[in-house]
């Protein structure tokens, strides 16, 4: 799963080129009896044969019913789908986020499921609390919950225990803006330079650094899910004074975003964190995995990627540190949409209605990549991590303590994202904090009026 990496291209123009009655990739006539060809789309690689699996079973029990899997990288899947909506040739179905739809639901390309969705039964206590309530916006429903995640803190194991951090200190650790409580001592004790000194001696050369404290993720959108958000949020921040989708006032330039854009920068000035020139050019799963840094935060769904056994490089996840105002992790969760030029969409809708079941989720959670939104299922899937060696805890305990705080829905969320992103790059390249998330806020608030 994943959880919000950005997008530069814009959904609002494509409403007006959307071929309402074209008929995409889909194949067969699609009434009663004959046979039909689901298009179907996703990006995660390590979920595409789990997904297969359900497409399969699918098939066996429907058998007019055929679903074509294509899957893409985060990045690409978005603007391929721009594309295609665009040229009347979207999937029937696509894998959906909620920084996502709200403009599709805008611009009216995919199906409001309200109905079918009453008519079909479903009892959605049966799911996650707080997840079903995600996809709904203006009383209708737009998704079926599939699945959850939240945010952790990912560390070099070898690295924090030769500084004297234990599994238990790393999931206690502490977060404010001004010193950076004991997190910061971690990012200093672990931060080192080509000489061997630590952040702690006072000989440390910061512009001859081998080893990182931390990794800051900027190419984080508006919302800061692997980053900022997180930190900004523990701090007293919320992103808006509106809850649903189409909020009138932000509160990007306020001190508790100011403070913590502040403190990230100041990473990067007292040499713990990488230049953004030296960054930009990196990945977090290389960084981490060559060694050159110590912790950063990610997703649940990276457990697979980071905690395999024959990994050589150990790594652990931590709940994230305690800030002034609490512990709060980001969650997300998905569903999976119906494109509203399908020519299938009862069809369709069978398949979202199987991809939310438990049949289907039950099979993902035995493949240990996500927490199905199911309870049951998620059930399963703890089982499953803990089968490959795999320590869920910090995910779990976080969300089971309340400590979480859910990713927010933005109407033109994609150009929100550009413009805050526009405006950490420059803060991680030096800019002035307060004057850059100040235009940044004004801009934000224009998209609205």
């Amino acid at each position: 799963m994943m959880s919000l990496r950005k997008i530069t291209a814009a959904f609002g123009a494509i409403a007006l080129t959307l071929a309402m009655g074209a008929c995409g990739g889909n194949s067969g006539s699609g009434s009663d009896g004959e046979s039909v060809t689901l298009q179907y789309w996703l990006w995660d690689d390590n979920q595409l044969p789990l997904y297969q699996q359900c497409a399969d079973a699918f098939t066996a029990k429907n058998p007019n019913i055929k679903i074509e899997i294509t899957q893409t990288a985060w990045g690409q899947y978005w603007q391929n789908l721009t594309t295609q909506i665009a040229s009347g040739s979207a999937p029937d179905v696509f894998t959906d986020d909620v920084s996502h739809y709200p403009q599709f639901v805008e611009n009216q390309q995919i199906l409001d499921l309200t109905d079918r969705i009453e008519k079909a039964g479903i009892d959605f206590s049966q799911y996650a609390e707080g997840f079903p309530e995600r996809w709904v916006l203006d009383g209708k429903r737009y998704g079926i919950p599939k699945d959850w995640d939240a945010v952790g803190l990912l560390y070099n194991v070898e690295m924090a225990e030769a500084a004297g951090f234990t599994a238990e200190k790393m999931n206690s650790l502490t977060w404010n803006p001004e010193d950076g409580g004991t997190l910061g001592e971690f990012i200093r004790a672990t931060t080192v330079d080509t000489s061997g000194r630590n952040a702690n001696d006072p000989a440390f050369d910061k512009n001859n650094v081998k080893t990182y404290g931390y990794y800051p993720e900027w190419a984080d959108g508006a919302v800061g899910q692997n980053g900022w958000g997180n930190f900004a949020y523990s701090n007293g921040f919320t992103y808006s004074d509106q809850k649903d989708g189409i909020p009138a006032q932000f509160n990007y330039a306020k001190p508790q975003m100011v403070q913590t854009a502040s403190w990230l920068q100041k990473l990067i000035q007292d040499g713990l964190a990488p230049r953004f020139d030296q960054q930009s050019s990196l990945g977090t799963d290389a960084v981490m995995k060559n060694g050159t840094v110590a912790s950063t935060i990610q997703g649940s769904w990276t457990m697979a990627s980071y905690l395999d056994p024959s990994s050589p490089v150990k790594f652990g996840y931590a709940k994230l540190p305690t800030g002034p105002a609490g512990r709060f992790t980001a969650t997300n969760g998905l569903s999976d949409a119906i494109w509203s030029g399908t020519k299938h969409p009862e069809q369709a809708f069978e398949w979202v209605k199987y991809l939310g079941s438990a049949e289907c989720q039950d099979q993902v959670a035995k493949g240990a990549r996500v927490f199905p939104a199911l309870k049951s299922s998620t059930e399963i899937a703890m089982q499953a991590y803990k089968e490959k060696g795999y320590d869920p805890a910090p995910f779990v305990d976080m969300v089971s303590a309340g400590q979480t705080y859910p990713v927010p829905l933005f109407n033109k969320g994609n150009e929100l994202d550009e413009i805050i992103q526009d405006a950490m790059w420059k803060i991680a390249d030096g800019a002035d904090p307060q004057t850059t998330l100040t235009k940044a806020n004004e801009d934000a608030e224009a998209l609205y009026k």
